[in-house]
């Protein structure tokens, strides 16, 4: 979120000029080139060379890009496509900010075609290469980390006519400036004695070794920024490129993370198993590296700070049961999720399915404004609509109070994606939808934020996704020891206070008021202290995974979370939605349901008003207000003496 007035300002000053041809570039720091790579999508899995091609200029492309955009966005790529669209959400996004009156209106847009044009037109913005160890692909990320620190481009070792390396090795004639590799191409990260460079024995594992050779070098020292990191697939995407989508390797999404100096893994977080992508190493290394890295981003912090984790566990390709090993996909997601917390740390969770993106570098710079105020109903508002008796209780007239949790967008990568075909559906504004967005998107996608609230309706209102400003564990960052003061895993001191300042200013920016689901995963459940912490900046409304179905914390509503309604036919949502409420004990209903359009919404909604006239669906003011002044009105229901209704 950098750049704010100047960067408009020095955009609103470019002229549109004549475009030179391809050989006459010059590098400019007032204009923007644009790169089509796209090209990288398109391979046979089966031939080794294309895979080597797409990941190489794919991962020397966005770390180029994390550099030449640090400053100034001066470089954009066309990659993701849109398989529901047909379109290139790349475009979508340049084309929304070239209108009149935007951002980019009179940017000078400078097309290059070639891959050794773009390397050549940047060549004055970096300092060499990074040389990585295709025998060990946790160099990989190693790499990416050390491009960041060291303004570097990071590209894979292969001698080979026609490779990356060859290319900007002995025709463009970059230095290598850092080797993970030995020069004849043997590895240096060999399991063996000493790790180079340090001081420290093997740990048996040779990805384990490199990421401890980074945080040796690179992240106590200081060269990288212990704010950010990046949990990405590291180069074994290669050994199987077919298993999914063409960009799955998410190379794309470096470039912001570069800009930032972050430090980057693919780390295993289970204790009770090797690796799955280095089965010989002793059981649990990869998570105990993983705590060492994350203890000194903390401390970089002085535990001060959160630490934004770009990424998600690489579910489909290694560590859990999708990809033929014992733990499963979301107990993993759960797993990860606990063990960052537990430091501080919380994931902008660009998971498997949409986690493509590309250009966060660039829209870091887009100027937000400074506040983006929401609306809250008043009682006597309620009154006058007919949800209020004379005495100010809730007037129930047999009905069932609904509201839709409209997510998952708790990652920049999932709405960059999803707001051309989601967002944009005709059919959005004609019911009220809980909007379930991260206001932590707004760091790399601030565009897709300001652009949602533009364009808003007023049946459209926004919430905070799990589990607030990123995704964390809140139960995680409280001690569990009253003895020590410690937390489990971590032992360090309680974090809520470091959780409450950073979720405070985005609530504040983006006018959140509620957060509309809590997932504790296999972090002991919200108490007392963690209550306390949402309540100094969601006070109106917490929906909560662990406790009872319902309580008033003070004068914080707090509902228990209810069914996953994820059913294509809107049909069979809707009977399962009539058949739960009929169950349920109190007259308000949660319900969660993922990346479904506003069209799938009017349908079920007209479908449950045939089946259950009583059935009423509200805004999010309404709905929270509503159940606040039912609360108070009902002692039992308050104090959440209604139990754990399954």
């Amino acid at each position: 979120m950098t750049g704010g007035k100047a960067c408009f300002l020095w955009f609103a000053a470019i002229l549109i000029t004549c475009i030179p041809g391809p050989d006459g570039l010059v590098a400019s720091d007032d204009r923007v080139v644009r790169y089509d790579l796209r090209y990288a999508l398109t391979f046979d899995p089966d031939r080794t060379s294309q895979v080597n091609k797409a990941w190489d200029h794919c991962h020397v492309v966005s770390t180029l890009q994390g550099i030449v955009n640090r400053e100034k966005p001066r470089l954009y790529l066309r990659f993701v496509d849109s398989p529901h669209t047909g379109t290139n959400v790349d475009d979508y996004w340049l084309e929304k900010e070239r209108q009149p009156g935007h951002w980019l209106e009179h940017a000078d847009i400078q097309e290059i075609d070639s891959f050794q044009q773009l390397v050549e037109y940047f060549k004055r913005d970096v300092h060499g290469l990074v040389v990585y160890d295709p025998k060990v692909p946790a160099t990989s990320n190693v790499a990416s980390a050390v491009a960041g620190a060291d303004d570097l481009i990071a590209v894979r070792f292969d001698p080979s006519e026609a490779s990356a390396y060859r290319l900007l090795t002995e025709e463009l004639h970059l230095p290598v400036k850092v080797w993970l590799i030995h020069r004849d191409g043997s590895s240096c990260f060999n399991r063996q004695g000493v790790i180079p460079g340090t001081t420290r024995f093997t740990t048996g594992s040779a990805k384990c070794d490199a990421y401890l050779w980074m945080k040796e070098k690179y992240l106590d020292t200081g060269k990288l920024n212990p704010e950010f990191a990046a949990y990405y697939i590291d180069y074994f995407w290669a050994s199987q490129p077919a298993r999914l989508a063409a960009n799955h390797h998410n190379l794309s999404n470096h470039d912001f993370f570069v800009s930032k100096k972050a430090w980057f893994f693919d780390l295993d977080p289970w204790a009770d198993e090797p690796a799955t992508d280095e089965p010989t190493q002793i059981p649990g290394t990869d998570r105990r590296t993983l705590k060492e890295l994350l203890l000194s981003a903390y401390r970089g912090n002085a535990g001060k700070k959160m630490i934004h984790l770009g990424g998600f566990p690489p579910w489909a390709h290694k560590y859990t049961k999708s990809a033929g090993f014992r733990h499963g996909d979301v107990p993993t997601e759960w797993e990860y999720c606990s063990l960052i917390s537990a430091y501080n740390g919380f994931k902008d969770a660009d998971a498997i399915g949409y986690g493509a993106m590309a250009n966060a570098s660039f829209w870091q710079h887009f100027p937000l404004k400074k506040e983006y105020p929401q609306k809250w109903v008043t009682r006597q508002e309620l009154k006058s609509k007919g949800y209020l008796t004379h005495d100010g209780k809730v007037d129930f007239k047999g009905r069932e109070f609904l509201i839709f949790y409209v997510g998952d967008y708790d990652a920049a990568s999932w709405l960059y994606q999803r707001i051309p075909d989601l967002w944009d559906d005709p059919n959005r504004g004609k019911i009220p939808l809980m909007w379930s967005i991260s206001p932590i998107i707004g760091v790399r996608a601030p565009m897709a934020l300001d652009y949602v609230r533009r364009t808003a309706t007023d049946n459209d209102y926004f919430v905070a996704a799990d589990n607030g400003a990123g995704y964390l564990n809140p139960g995680a960052l409280q001690y569990s020891s009253w003895i020590t003061g410690e937390r489990a895993i971590s032992s360090l001191p309680s974090g809520l206070s470091v959780w409450r300042e950073h979720c405070k200013q985005y609530y504040k920016r983006w006018g959140l008021t509620i957060t509309g689901f809590v997932i504790d995963g296999f972090a002991v459940g919200m108490k007392r202290p963690e209550l306390d912490c949402y309540e100094s900046f969601s006070p109106n409304g917490v929906v909560w995974q662990k406790g009872a179905i319902t309580y008033l914390h003070h004068k914080m509503p707090v509902l228990r979370s209810d069914l996953d309604i994820n059913d294509g036919d809107p049909v069979e949502a809707a009977k399962k939605i009539v058949h739960r409420i009929q169950e349920r004990p109190v007259p308000f209903h949660w319900f969660r349901n993922i990346l479904k359009s506003p069209t799938w919404y009017l349908e079920v909604h007209n479908k449950l008003k045939k089946m259950n006239p009583k059935i009423e669906l509200l805004d999010a003011p309404m709905f929270f207000e509503l159940y606040r002044i039912y609360l108070e009105n009902h002692p039992d229901a308050a104090a959440g003496r209604y139990g754990y209704f399954e």
